[in-house]
């Protein structure tokens, strides 16, 4: 395992995109537990584009332009929705007694389904991992499968970590319902900014 692969990959995690920004959100309106369940779900939405890579599934979608596309616009319908939700959204998004397992799920799933429905993550990985691959130290197989999972263990601490930080602000932005609000708004144009950025992606 090489210095060269911890740095980049660390880089890679902590640059914002989709997940940062549902984590962070997460931690800032719902709390720490929410940051977690998000950054869980966020985790879990990379393990099959991973998958996928190290099985060389990820070529079928490089070649495949109509898979590539369904996959492009289903992401980009979502992350539409998810930025609806937030626009509409008026104030805190407190856990209710007795629903926080609940709750719970629902946030993982979304940032399950927010990071599956993105194919950028597969040809992304498909290009990365493989760097980083060196016949000498045992089987590829082997090594893409232990790349894949420090990259997820990565990923989990470093969201993580972004959910504590927001949930550590939380107190002081929520004395302002005023600023909640537009904090809301912000995070909705980020959403819908995505996934224009998303639908523009080309393979």
């Amino acid at each position: 395992m090489t210095v060269e692969f911890w740095i980049t990959s660390l880089i890679v995690v902590l640059i914002p995109g989709t997940g940062v920004v549902y984590t962070i959100s997460n931690g800032l309106f719902r709390g720490w537990k929410a940051g977690v369940w998000a950054s869980a779900g966020c985790t879990l939405g990379i393990v099959p584009h991973l998958m996928a890579s190290v099985l060389g599934l990820a070529a079928l979608m490089h070649t495949s332009a109509v898979l590539f596309s369904v996959l492009k616009y289903l992401g980009v319908a979502y992350l539409f929705y998810l930025a609806w939700g937030m626009w509409r959204q008026k104030g805190s998004l407190e856990f209710a007694p007795g629903s926080a397992a609940s709750d719970g799920m629902g946030i993982l799933w979304k940032a399950f389904a927010m990071n599956i429905l993105n194919p950028k993550l597969t040809l992304f990985f498909l290009a990365f991992l493989p760097q980083f691959v060196r016949p000498q130290e045992g089987p590829p197989l082997v090594q893409m499968l232990v790349l894949s999972a420090i990259f997820m263990a990565m990923t989990l601490v470093v969201f993580l970590a972004y959910g504590f930080l927001a949930h550590g602000v939380r107190a002081w932005v929520l004395r302002s319902p005023r600023f909640l609000r537009r904090l809301n708004k912000t995070f909705a144009v980020v959403f819908a900014a995505l996934g224009i950025d998303l639908a523009l992606a080309e393979k």
